[in-house]
């Protein structure tokens, strides 16, 4: 059924499609990629000058909000970049927060970036969370950081005792008065100068710093304005929880935002259990225009909007724009919250959403129209180029452009070997065309294929999309699963349960589940009873799973679930 969409400007979506020898093909936008700025501090001084009273950043304090402004924002970035030139930072010697988003993080991220300092925004769960603190000694050892910064001394005390020695470590905000310097600093940042280093989730190998330059993020947010024209007369507002150490909330969310003159509501919730609350109480009050959310965010939302309607009225009142990213979304959870959206406001609100990597700024793919199938994400953007390579029946995708990262930090090996002999980076994910005949309804995503695996027929079996069929086919009593069956006969799977496992109801899961052959049809499955290691490499500080890593780790688990005929084993 055609609905009515809510009024929404959007940029172009053709594709220029060139076929080479062997089955290749490149993707690029025929537009050519707007004018962007030197340096993302133009933005900053750009809305202090002609919206300094907007809310640039804002963060509950009890029942009231504290916020910041764009002049307030340029002021105190201007006074805190006057410190931390004094303390002789650099690329050498950079910042690092080890604490997660709020108001003071943002000052010292705005304020590195005038005055050309590169920061480092590190995930708190290697400090709040682990026990060896191995990653974050990793880390340092990598950076030799010149200066650190957290909220506050006693939650991060174990690690800043274990890893700052010799290291200084400040609590509160560094402040001086501006001078000459600063202005200076500031005009020698250009495209090439060095905004911060991005970890990578590790989700299949060891955290890499990437190099996020200054024509990268401007770059990228240019193209995100072009395909979203409507930000220039309607300004995003988000309320977000995604963590800046991550690329979405840190490059894609904070960026367009501070580009496009938005204001950033600063979500304190999480969509686990005991903090979707939290969460469900600030969109009450805050209504946005573009919610961004990982899938299990949607789907722990969901309920909460079918239950409550105040909170629906609210969230859909001015919302222009859904957007996932970061996992593939269940096709339920896709369809019902269009469908609230168009019960609630007697419009469609769109669902959109795109493909990216820490290395790619990340925009490089983007989904800017309605579509039936949840895994279409979309099509390159203006200035990007993709590169697919034939891979059986899917592509190996490749990028170049300048949103693309110059490399990994003081890790030369790691970075030739991420980019081929014409300079296109190696995503390491796969895709599919949507219709091979009609390349501009754009591209489905088809997993990692460090992930893919062969049965011992030969079968290819694409693990991706599996595990994502998977968890939808079984919702609610899966939190995740990991898919095995290298060189074995069938797939087999090892199940992380949503609460108490349930035998039975597994039992009847697996014997509905549809399949088309070998490739796609789970055979086994083992319930386990320990959740992902965040030490041993298990999973990331996002929760997402590295696939590997289980397997390796259980590799005697994985023994016991081939053991003998195809059953569910619950522990």
């Amino acid at each position: 059924m055609d609905r009515p969409l809510r009024p929404l400007e959007l940029g172009p979506k053709d594709v220029k499609v060139e076929r080479r020898p062997g089955g290749v093909i490149h993707l690029r936008s025929p537009h050519p990629l707007i004018a962007y700025p030197r340096r993302m501090s133009e933005r900053l001084e750009h809305w202090a000058a002609h919206a300094g009273n907007r809310i640039l950043l804002a963060q509950r304090d009890g029942e009231r909000w504290r916020t910041l402004t764009y002049a307030d924002a340029l002021r105190r970035a201007k006074r805190i970049g006057a410190a931390l030139l004094r303390k002789g930072l650099s690329a050498e010697r950079p910042l690092v927060v080890l604490s997660g988003n709020d108001i003071e993080h943002g000052l010292l991220h705005l304020a590195a970036m005038y005055v050309g300092i590169p920061y480092a925004p590190i995930s708190p769960a290697y400090s709040l969370l682990s026990t060896d603190f191995a990653k974050l000694r990793a880390i340092f050892a990598l950076l030799t950081p010149g200066l650190v910064y957290a909220s506050a001394r006693a939650p991060f005390a174990k690690a800043i005792d274990a890893v700052c020695t010799g290291v200084e470590v400040i609590y509160d905000l560094p402040d001086a008065e501006p001078s000459r310097a600063v202005d200076e600093a500031n005009e020698r940042v250009g495209p090439d100068t060095i905004v911060k280093f991005l970890f990578t989730s590790g989700s299949t190998g060891t955290p890499k710093a990437v190099i996020n330059t200054q024509r990268m993020w401007c770059a990228n947010q240019a193209m995100v304005d072009q395909l979203f024209p409507f930000f220039r007369s309607d300004p995003p507002v988000l309320v977000d929880w995604a963590p800046w150490h991550h690329t979405a909330a840190g490059n894609k969310n904070l960026g367009m935002v501070l580009y496009s003159g938005g204001s950033y509501y600063l979500d304190e919730g999480k969509p686990l259990p005991g903090m979707m609350e939290t969460t469900v109480r600030n969109l009450r009050e805050i209504a946005p225009t573009w919610y961004f959310n990982v899938p299990k965010g949607f789907e722990a939302l969901l309920p909460y909007l079918k239950s409550d309607e105040e909170l629906r009225r609210n969230f859909f009142s001015r919302l222009r724009v859904l957007w996932f990213a970061a996992a593939t979304l269940p096709q339920y959870v896709f369809d019902q919250m269009k469908d609230l959206a168009y019960e609630t406001c007697g419009a469609a609100i769109p669902f959109f959403t795109g493909f990216g990597a820490t290395e790619t700024a990340p925009h490089t793919l983007g989904r800017h129209w309605e579509t039936e199938n949840v895994s279409n994400m979309g099509l390159p953007p203006p200035g990007v180029e993709m590169k697919l390579i034939p891979l059986d029946d899917k592509y190996e995708a490749r990028v170049q452009g300048p949103h693309v990262t110059p490399g990994y930090w003081r890790q030369p090996e790691l970075t030739r070997a991420a980019f081929d002999d014409e300079g296109f980076y190696r995503l390491g994910d796969s895709f599919a065309l949507d219709d091979p005949g009609h390349p501009e309804r754009g591209l489905l995503f088809r997993g990692r294929i460090a992930e893919d695996f062969k049965l011992a027929t030969g079968t290819w079996v694409n693990v991706g999309p599996l595990r994502a069929k998977f968890i939808e086919h079984f919702a609610p009593l899966v939190r995740d699963v990991v898919i095995a069956g290298h060189d074995r006969g069938e797939i087999g799977a090892l199940v992380f349960p949503a609460g108490k496992a349930d035998a039975a109801a597994l039992r009847a899961k697996l014997a509905s589940m549809p399949s088309s052959g070998s490739s796609n049809r789970i055979a086994r499955l083992l319930v386990l009873d320990e959740q992902p290691s965040l030490d041993a490499g298990e999973m990331t500080d996002k929760g997402s799973i590295n696939q590997r890593a289980v397997l390796k780790r259980r590799a005697a688990l994985v023994e016991e679930l081939y053991a003998g005929s195809p059953r569910v084993i619950t522990a």
